[in-house]
């Protein structure tokens, strides 16, 4: 029986628990006053400062592309009653956020 197998173990197990912790975190509540306040992280506690925002309209285009500020926040004026919010950290780091979903 070979070892290689068992000395490759302890490295999947590490690497797995390193893509485990960088999952995208992100929310929006509205305000109440036509706007959206967007807030977004990361599981182990990184900054999403920079972090692409789409919000796309009823119709699928794109109403708003901008960014996370600097505390991780981002506020827009609803682009109607029915729309979607795109975080876009990259693969496998995305989430959408249906109106419905507004807090």
């Amino acid at each position: 029986m070979s070892l290689r197998p068992l000395f490759a173990l302890p490295f999947l197990v590490l690497s797995a628990g390193s893509v485990a912790a960088h999952t995208p975190i992100c929310a929006c509540y509205d305000n109440g006053d036509g706007t959206v306040l967007c807030e977004g992280g990361f599981s182990d506690g990184s900054s999403t400062s920079g972090v692409r925002m789409v919000v796309y309209d009823a119709g699928g285009n794109v109403a708003i592309d901008a960014a996370l500020d600097e505390n991780s926040e981002f506020v827009f004026d609803k682009p109607g009653d029915t729309f979607r919010v795109l975080f876009d950290a990259g693969e496998g780091h995305q989430i959408e956020i249906l109106s419905d979903d507004v807090y």
